[in-house]
């Protein structure tokens, strides 16, 4: 039960994260490997089978593990829970546990009402993972690490749109220019600096700034899948920021 099954399932599932926790500082792994293995279990649950109850069971068995840790129940014995145990505390757990909640609109596959919608819904699952990632390493900040954290989901939402499109998503309330613009716009209003503590969480929105900016200014980016930059830039941006601290 150790955090490098944790860090291997971030690794096959999660790239992006898994090299942000490797950028961040050894000591902080410990808890950002189970916390983002977590997050890869859950947001397999609705795309792993056809049938909407067997999403929910699989969801429902993360939030009753997470409801176990709140109660101070020892953890399950399993490769996510058991670490997920050492780290959380009852608060830390029923903020993971909204995020996984909020994922059950993916078993549905219905369509966002509108923009604040989707906000709500990143602000769930991105903000609160942040949020539950830096409050375990100590942070205070809450606003803004869930600001920086949504900033991030906002930019990988939009650079996933053909992906989701074509697994039956409507992942767009508005497909428009002016509407992806929105949606940009709104994720960078949210990118702000956050606490030395909250740094090592925060690194996994290392490329929403450059994302967010570039859905602004070329929104036919977004729809035809070429949102993303090429590797050996996003990587020198990482590793630039997780030696400066911004």
């Amino acid at each position: 039960m150790s955090v490098g099954a944790c860090a291997e399932i971030v690794r096959k599932g999660d790239p992006d994260r898994f090299l942000s926790a490797m950028a961040a500082p050894p000591a902080s792994r410990g808890v950002l490997f189970p916390i983002y293995a977590l997050n890869v279990e859950a947001a397999r649950a609705p795309w792993v089978t056809a049938e909407p109850m067997i999403a929910e069971i699989r969801l429902q068995w993360w939030r009753d593990a997470l409801e176990e840790i709140a109660s101070g129940k020892p953890p399950r014995r399993h490769e996510v829970a058991t670490p997920l145990g050492e780290i959380l505390d009852a608060k830390g757990a029923a903020i993971l546990d909204r995020a996984i909640a909020a994922r059950r609109w993916e078993i549905a596959r219905e369509p966002f009402a509108g923009q604040a919608q989707l906000l709500g819904y990143l602000e769930d699952v991105a903000g609160g993972l942040a949020w539950a990632a830096a409050r375990a390493l100590g942070a205070a900040d809450e606003a803004a690490v869930r600001g920086v954290g949504l900033a991030g989901g906002m930019a990988g939402w939009l650079a996933s749109v053909p992906r989701l499109e074509a697994a039956g998503l409507s992942s767009l309330p508005d497909p428009s220019d002016d509407g992806i613009r929105a949606l940009a716009q709104a994720g960078l209003s949210r990118l702000c600096p956050v606490s030395r503590a909250a740094r090592p969480a925060a690194l996994s929105a290392w490329e929403a700034g450059p994302v967010l900016r570039l859905a602004r200014s070329e929104p036919a980016r977004v729809r035809d899948g070429r949102l993303l930059r090429a590797p050996a830039l996003r990587r020198l941006r990482l590793m630039r920021m997780a030696v400066t601290g911004r």
